[in-house]
């Protein structure tokens, strides 16, 4: 065995030895952000449930922005994703769905996220739930949220409440492929089910 051989065999063992403690470490996965790795404070506001550091995405759903697609407002493109038929703001979708829609705290595809307080307390967000990954990720597009009308795909969200409940939601930056660093508020779930033809 040449001295090359025996450093790099030395390496991949401690390579092995580095992975195997930290998959078994208990302490929160670490959050990726674009100038790389950090381990929040398992009581930070920006922590992440354990297990859910890193979203779940390959080739086929990578987040991205859809240039093919045209430019649009998050309401007009909820809305035609989605058929529900709710006018207005975002920030008045909750309160317009209530007695007309099914509204919850469980995702589930088709559904659409109301975030409240996106730039400010007056402003909110909404988006189309493309799919359910896990009790406490999804997946979204929307339109809109870097602000240019550019709709974005496949885009992670996930629960960072406390109680689990959606109360509280981080999103996938897509230009930056990392965890935004800002904690959402949101209201639930709108699906598109009208009351009305329940019964």
């Amino acid at each position: 065995m040449t001295p090359k051989q025996r450093t790099n065999g030395i390496v991949a063992v401690g390579a092995g030895l580095v992975c195997l403690a930290a998959c078994a470490s208990t302490a929160p996965a670490p959050i990726a952000y674009a100038s790389g790795g950090y381990t929040a404070p398992s009581r930070s506001p920006l922590a992440m449930p354990d297990g859910l550091a890193m979203p779940p995405f390959d080739q086929f759903t990578t987040p991205r922005i859809a240039h093919d697609l045209p430019t649009s407002e998050c309401v007009p493109f909820a809305r035609s994703r989605s058929g529900i038929q709710i006018w207005g703001d975002a920030v008045t979708w909750w309160s317009q769905a209530e007695g007309r829609y099914a509204r919850s705290r469980t995702p589930a595809a088709g559904s659409v996220l109301v975030l409240n307080g996106y730039l400010d307390d007056k402003r909110g967000h909404i988006s189309v739930v493309k799919a359910v990954l896990s009790p406490r990720m999804i997946r979204v597009d929307h339109a809109n949220w870097l602000s240019s009308g550019e709709v974005t795909v496949d885009v992670p969200v996930i629960d960072v409440s406390a109680a689990n409940d959606w109360s509280e939601v981080r999103v996938w930056h897509v230009p930056g492929m990392h965890w935004g660093g800002r904690v959402y508020e949101a209201e639930g779930f709108i699906h598109p089910v009208a009351l009305n033809l329940i019964g």
